[in-house]
């Protein structure tokens, strides 16, 4: 139904609202690997920044494999996960508020440095809102969970006009799975054709969100021709994103 009305708009988090510079990961990275070494010696264990390192390769490798299958586990699992690398059967040895302290010291390091919006967001997502849009966003997460990208989100008062948030990392899925656009769509109560997905990736937004039988703008500064998969538009930024929203209904 490419006339249907477009009820909700869902939104990437990591490169259409979100940017971080590559140089970012290692620096969360280490941040997170200083702060275990602390928390784990606070605990009587002897570690060396050497084997930590290894042991948080080795959960990247892990993580990895399960990501591959469009599906993702919950933040403690991750840290579950770098502990049994680091030595296996330590997370059953460890008492609940040292796993507490390490979960946070994992999930938190975005927050120090957090990545910068596009700055013409908030404008967009103010103006689709006062039109009665529901405005939801559907991004995969890697090691920062969703709790923490709500937090970002709300530190630059980006997180209100937002009804729904769907992460992989609270709901097992991730994209291009359909079902992530799936499952966010039925707690709204809508069909797939009266919403539009927005995002950066050619696979995870367009494929992923047309598979799932929703439009898709994508952002992108490549012209259409370029494009490896053909969006039902694309937008430079998301200040542009009321206007290409018009020419679709």
């Amino acid at each position: 139904m490419p006339d249907a009305k477009i009820r909700a708009v869902t939104v990437d988090f990591w490169g259409t609202l979100m940017f971080d510079p590559p140089a970012s990961d290692n620096r969360y990275k280490q941040k997170r690997l200083a702060d275990f070494e602390t928390i784990l010696r606070a605990a009587g264990l002897a570690v060396t920044p050497k084997a930590l390192d290894r042991a948080y390769e080795e959960s990247g490798r892990r993580l990895a494999k399960i990501w591959q299958t469009h599906r993702a586990v919950p933040v403690q699992e991750h840290v579950t996960t770098l502990l049994d690398a680091l030595e296996p059967g330590l997370p059953g040895r460890l008492g609940s508020g040292a796993m507490a302290a390490l979960v946070q010291a994992y999930a938190n390091p975005a927050l120090l440095v957090p990545p910068t919006p596009d700055l013409s967001a908030k404008g967009a997502l103010t103006t689709l809102a006062a039109q009665g849009t529901i405005l939801c966003v559907v991004s995969n997460t890697m090691r920062t969970p969703g709790v923490v990208l709500r937090k970002i989100l709300e530190r630059y008062g980006l997180l209100a006009p937002f009804k729904l948030l769907t992460f992989p990392d609270e709901c097992g899925v991730r994209k291009p799975d359909p079902e992530i656009f799936h499952l966010t769509l039925r707690q709204l109560g809508l069909a797939p054709h009266e919403a539009v997905h927005v995002g950066d990736d050619p696979v995870l937004d367009v494929q992923g969100a047309q598979q799932a039988g929703m439009r898709v703008i994508q952002v992108t500064a490549m012209p259409p021709a370029a494009l490896p998969r053909k969006p039902d538009a694309v937008v430079r930024q998301l200040g542009e994103l009321p206007a290409a929203l018009s020419q679709l209904t």
